[in-house]
């Protein structure tokens, strides 16, 4: 198993910072390549670029809980959640079963 998992490119974890523009303010979000590219995927799903989703985001954490504690964070969480929500859409096999 623990091959399985340690033969991730070393490329995928390393940490990649991008400077973002949320509330107005210039910030830097530190996330591993992974994520980065998780993100911009979803961001093509819902026909923005990565800056506009990740401001749209920010806006919608602000106006529902009144602060965008630990943003990157959340963004994990979302790409996490992306990909289950994309695996329970995905059709499954039709597995036979001998009678």
């Amino acid at each position: 198993m623990c091959h399985l998992f340690s033969g991730i490119p070393l490329s995928q974890y390393e940490s990649e910072t991008r400077s973002v523009r949320l509330g107005g303010h210039a910030t830097s979000i530190r996330l591993e390549a992974v994520y980065w590219q998780a993100l911009e995927e979803l961001a093509r799903s819902q026909g923005m670029t990565l800056p506009r989703f990740l401001t749209v985001l920010y806006d919608e954490v602000l106006e529902l809980h009144g602060e965008a504690r630990n943003f990157t964070s959340l963004l994990r969480c979302v790409c996490l959640q992306d990909a289950e929500r994309r695996n329970a859409a995905a059709p499954k096999p039709m597995v036979r079963v001998a009678a």
